[in-house]
């Protein structure tokens, strides 16, 4: 427990002064935001603020987790490294797509496909190591399953370990891009993404002290490293909380693509980690939601498009938009939210839905006594 407190005080503090200095030096290099022309006017204001503000919250998380156990004279698991690689890997294909945008001066940085090809390297060789016999330990378990899971292992539902990968790849890449659809209004990502890593701190200590190694019985949590992922769990609360201090709007600094896709790839690696990937579509459900109304308006534009049946079916004309523009919450925006209005009402969103895990969590422990 003082790793934990420990690596969340620490990220907090690095994080709310690092950010600080991280706007100045970003101010002073030219590392501006550039904007999307379609999207809400009231955005063009924020043209030239500081961007990669990501790189901060990296910073703090992998310096707090490995201060806390250095202070506590602690090994790091395996669990735990294979989530900061998951984490500090998908910062880094966010961060060239940053890096393009500003050097380039334009709105677009990688290619999606060179994206993908980055978020899936990342994402594959993760998988790969999560489930790697290498890496089993004494009770041979390794830190992912080859078993699909909500809130433990379904032990019926065993995949073979190639499409046990692809679905890791899938979580991670799905995830992290969720989260990158919803970084679009000051400190709207970042405090979800903080609520909802305080509630896989929550998770990963109960976890651990409701383990098979020390509660026997068939309440228990068959999970590898479920303390050291709480470190890290915490850790990435606490960066996220601090740079929160420079993001709420009128937001000093943007976290960008390094933020937003390192923070969506530490959401999939919890879920995989300890064993909760369903549990993750409930706790991150604004994120799903968020995505969900891309998918919607995208599918809904092409196919009334292409398809007479499709337009005479629904009776729309072609080329019809279910909102007004998406995402979901600059759909909001068009239709007269104030920005902070907007940004409030979904952090309650996501503070419902955080709720509601948690709550579904804890009732199915009980339910086994």
């Amino acid at each position: 427990m003082r790793a934990i407190l420990l690596g969340g005080g620490l990220s907090l503090l690095i994080s709310l002064l690092g950010t600080r200095v991280a706007i100045s030096y970003f101010t002073r290099w030219g590392y501006g935001q550039e904007i999307r022309e379609d999207g809400p006017t009231t955005h063009h204001t924020k043209r030239g603020t500081p961007t990669m503000g990501g790189v901060a919250i990296i910073t703090a998380t992998v310096v707090g987790y490995f201060a806390a156990k250095l202070i506590t004279l602690s090994p790091p698991s395996a669990s735990g490294l294979l989530l900061l690689y998951l984490f500090v890997g998908m910062g880094l294909v966010g961060f060239l797509d940053d890096f393009i945008k500003i050097s380039r001066q334009r709105n677009l940085g990688l290619r999606s496909r060179a994206k993908m090809i980055g978020q899936t390297f990342v994402g594959v060789s993760f998988g790969a190591l999560a489930l790697s016999p290498w890496l089993e330990d004494d009770n041979g378990r390794t830190p992912a399953s080859d078993k699909i899971s909500f809130l433990r292992e379904i032990d019926w539902l065993v995949l073979p370990t190639i499409l046990a990968i692809l679905l890791i790849w899938l979580i991670t890449t799905g995830t992290s891009n969720a989260v990158n659809l919803t970084d679009g209004l000051d400190g709207l990502a970042t405090g979800c993404c903080m609520m909802v890593f305080g509630a896989y701190t929550l998770v990963n200590i109960w976890q651990s002290s409701q383990s098979c190694e020390n509660s026997p019985g068939p309440q228990c949590y068959d999970v590898r490293d479920p303390l050291d992922l709480a470190i890290i769990a915490a850790a990435l609360t606490g960066a996220c909380f601090g740079f929160l201090w420079w993001n709420a709007s009128p937001a000093a600094i943007f976290m960008g693509d390094t933020g937003s896709l390192a923070l969506g790839g530490a959401l999939a690696g919890f879920a995989i980690l300890t064993r909760t990937e369903l549990l993750l579509l409930i706790l991150g459900g604004l994120f799903v939601v968020i995505t969900l109304s891309v998918m919607i308006q995208v599918g809904t534009f092409k196919a009334s498009r292409s398809s007479a049946l499709f337009r005479r079916v629904f009776r729309v004309q072609a080329g019809h938009r279910v909102f007004r523009i998406a995402p979901l919450h600059h759909h909001f925006e068009m239709l007269g939210w104030e920005q902070v209005t907007v940004v409030i009402r979904f952090w309650i969103i996501t503070g419902l839905f955080v709720a509601a895990g948690l709550g579904i969590f804890y009732a199915e422990w009980v339910a086994r006594l």
